[in-house]
């Protein structure tokens, strides 16, 4: 990190920023072209999961290249200056690095589809079996995170 007095160096701050987000972008590379889609998630030590429609151009990228990118943020608002370059943002972000692995074993598809639905709606109860089976789930273990703050 270039600035390093905007870094989030404890990874209890980063997961902060992690649990505040709304949503996370995940970055992938398609022949050498970028390719990123917003997704619900969820975390927990250290792994990202995301689900997705069981065909598509996500998956077909995944299938070729696992390597991906995750980038989350949270507090976001605008710094107002008095003049067009003094005005900025104000935020906290996290970037990610793993490989998308798609999980193949039943419960522990169901086990994921359930930590993001509760991240998201903490009432909605278990999720339905059909859903489990048409459904592809990802996790992505992090091998790299840093976090950055712009006040």
């Amino acid at each position: 990190m270039r600035r390093r007095e905007r870094e989030i160096g404890r990874r209890e701050e980063i997961e902060q920023v992690i649990g505040q987000a709304a949503v996370c972008r995940l970055a992938m590379s398609d022949a050498g072209r970028p390719y990123v889609v917003p997704l619900c998630f969820a975390y927990e030590e250290g792994v990202f999961y995301f689900h997705s429609a069981p065909e598509g151009r996500k998956l077909a990228i995944l299938e070729k290249n696992p390597a991906v990118c995750i980038e989350l943020e949270a507090g976001v608002s605008l710094k107002r200056g008095e003049s067009a370059c003094a005005f900025g943002m104000r935020y906290r972000s996290v970037i990610a690095f793993g490989r998308a692995e798609r999980i193949e074993q039943r419960e522990e598809k169901r086990r994921a589809l359930e930590r993001i639905a509760f991240r998201y709606a903490p009432a909605a109860g278990p999720v339905a079996p059909e859903a489990v089976d048409r459904t592809a789930v990802f996790r992505v273990r992090v091998e790299e995170m840093t976090g950055k703050r712009c006040d």
